[in-house]
């Protein structure tokens, strides 16, 4: 009986460390997500992906990220960015955005078209912030905004405005251009043209606000200063 009654013990506190284990693995993955940005990259064309052209304007937007967005410290010390190549194809570029979108386990299917979902199954990866490169002209195949306004659940048209009124000054033909920006659950996603110059462009375009945006949608109070900028201290 007393053997017994020390193997009980023994299990018992076997259970105790495993589950104090299990909550500081829990408590490390949460401020380990609390310290990284995540972004994901998406590069929409239909000759960077057949492979006869380059993609230059996607490595430039990581480059872009890496050296500016973990300048600021209402964002994370940390950045964790995830690239991706799809043609000039909606359904794709739908596909790509709810995977980004989405937190694992979850149900990625937007919410106003739901057809087919059940037959899709697709390995979420949430990211924070997601900006695509091309597809946002007046060409036929030119849906990316199509795509992304189709997952959107709230849009953001300030940031759209700061974007074409900042490529205004540059060229006319900026009047062409027709970006989406929004938010859907917790990610923010922007939609940028191909060019690698119109990209930084409204890359710095948008930055100024982007950081306190991010960090509004992330609910991090902590990092957030809401004063205006005008504003007494």
């Amino acid at each position: 009986k007393k053997k017994k009654k020390k193997k009980k013990k023994k299990k018992k506190k076997k259970k105790k460390k495993n589950l104090l284990v299990d909550s500081k693995r829990r408590m490390a993955e949460e401020n380990n997500k609390d310290n990284v940005l995540k972004v994901g990259i998406l590069t929409v064309s239909d000759r960077c992906s057949l492979g006869t052209a380059t993609d230059k304007s996607g490595p430039r937007l990581v480059q872009l990220c890496n050296e500016n967005l973990t300048k600021h410290l209402v964002l994370p010390p940390n950045i964790d960015i995830k690239t991706a190549l799809v043609p000039d194809e909606q359904d794709q570029i739908k596909e790509i955005l709810l995977k980004w979108s989405s937190e694992e386990g979850e149900d990625n299917s937007n919410n106003n078209n739901e057809e087919n979902n059940e037959d899709v199954v697709v390995e979420n990866e949430r990211m924070d912030l997601i900006l695509t490169t091309g597809g946002t002209g007046f060409a036929p195949r030119d849906v990316t905004p199509e795509a992304t306004k189709s997952v959107l659940e709230k849009e953001c048209p300030g940031l759209v405005i700061a974007m074409v009124t900042e490529s205004l000054k540059k060229t006319p033909h900026a009047m062409l251009s027709r970006p989406a920006a929004g938010i859907r659950k917790s990610t923010l996603i922007i939609n940028f043209p191909g060019s690698t110059k119109a990209c930084e462009e409204n890359f710095f375009a948008v930055l100024p606000a982007l950081p306190h945006g991010l960090a509004l949608i992330r609910q991090n109070s902590s990092r957030i200063n809401c004063k205006h900028p005008d504003e007494k201290k």
